[in-house]
């Protein structure tokens, strides 16, 4: 796969409350960026893919954006799975270019949810996530489903909220290095404690926020003319264990144990060997919980590194490194496409005030659901 497939061109938009923008113009914007990015045009892509969209829902979201920039390309399809959409759609434009189905795959996901949708709207769209039978009639939420893991993880591993805490406050101080990140206020521990509570343990800044905003990425088969450093894909690997959180079978072991499992087989190296790492952060104890399942940390350890600085730089793992989820923003779909972005800059060396020094090897992850789908990622520097 290192020698078949390149991630040529990543684009994004800025990300938070863009009044004049559509969902489509996003994806447009996005799209237009990351194949400038790679030196290429619209009529050199042969493939596409896109997720959802809450503000504009289609089945053939793939096809209403073809339409919308004015491409027939010879594959184009969805994929909906959540936040991990994105991670798995690379993990399948990759192997379409590996199999000589295409030689540029446009991968571009985003919506406007922050202003194209109220908020009882936007509630009522994410409480459908809810098994229809045996969750929607009892009023459940994703922040409630995912606290119902803070829970039980706290209880089992001794995590305090003070050190949940710990992981916002980093991650704010991330995205205050970003130009393009939707919340750059500083905040502190003592400003996550203080905020209201969504669903217990779970305060308002352990959320992420709604925001408007999309990303793109271009996969490629190798030989374009760049100066810039190349980076491939060199493992991936997905780990699916339920749905509905009432259906899990634990509420502290989930697929990211499988999916990082395969993706550091398929690339040769191990945890250790990551320079920084981009992951699926919804929650603070979304990050916390897939931090220890994919062996980065030992389970209990991880609130305790958050605590002591080690997320970030200088630390033992750089971490969503633009802010992640939690402080850069939450697009729906995109918002995992934002963390591999963010990986490629970080392996270019592209990241500005936020660059990790000497980043040769990345690690991205993304979740969907309720811990429900995981798809995980190993980039590198070739």
């Amino acid at each position: 796969m290192r020698a078949r497939v390149v991630i040529s061109g990543v684009g994004d938009t800025p990300v938070g409350a863009l009044e004049d923008s559509s969902c489509m113009s996003l994806h447009a914007q996005a799209a237009r960026d990351a194949l400038a990015d790679a030196g290429l045009g619209f009529d050199d892509v042969d493939g596409v893919l896109c997720a959802y969209s809450l503000v504009e829902p289609h089945p053939m979201l793939s096809s209403v954006f073809c339409e919308y920039v004015g491409i027939e390309p010879g594959f184009n399809a969805v994929v909906q799975a959540g936040g991990a959409s994105a991670a798995i759609m690379l993990a399948q434009a990759a192997a379409l270019v590996a199999a000589g189905q295409c030689r540029h795959v446009l991968i571009v996901l985003g919506d406007n949810r922050l202003t194209g949708m109220t908020r009882d709207k936007a509630v009522a769209a994410l409480a459908q996530f809810g098994h229809a039978q045996f969750e929607q009639p009892y009023g459940i939420s994703i922040p409630a489903a995912y606290a119902l893991v803070a829970q039980r993880y706290m209880h089992d591993y001794g995590v305090t909220p003070e050190q949940l805490a710990a992981i916002a406050v980093t991650h704010r101080a991330h995205a205050a290095r970003h130009p393009n990140a939707h919340m750059r206020e500083p905040i502190t521990v003592a400003d996550v404690m203080a905020s209201r509570v969504i669903a217990s343990p779970l305060r308002l800044l352990d959320c992420c926020p709604i925001s408007d905003g999309a990303a793109a990425i271009v996969v490629s088969t190798p030989g374009i003319d760049t100066d810039k450093p190349t980076v491939a894909l060199l493992g991936s690997g997905q780990g699916h264990t339920h749905e509905h959180i009432v259906a899990a079978p634990s509420l502290t072991d989930f697929g990211c144990k499988q999916a990082s499992r395969l993706a550091f087989e398929q690339a040769g190296v191990t945890a250790a060997d990551i320079d920084v790492a981009e992951i699926y952060d919804s929650f603070t104890i979304t990050l916390l919980v897939e931090l220890e399942s994919i062996g980065f940390f030992e389970r209990g350890e991880a609130g305790a590194a958050a605590a002591a600085g080690e997320l970030t730089h200088g630390g033992r793992l750089p971490c969503n490194t633009h802010g992640g989820l939690l402080s850069y923003g939450h697009s729906g779909a995109a918002g995992g496409m934002f963390h591999i972005v963010e990986a490629v800059r970080q392996l270019r060396g592209e990241a500005g005030d936020r660059q990790v020094d000497g980043a040769e090897l990345a690690f991205a992850h993304g979740d969907g659901g309720v811990l429900s789908a995981h798809c995980s990622l190993i980039l590198g520097r070739l």
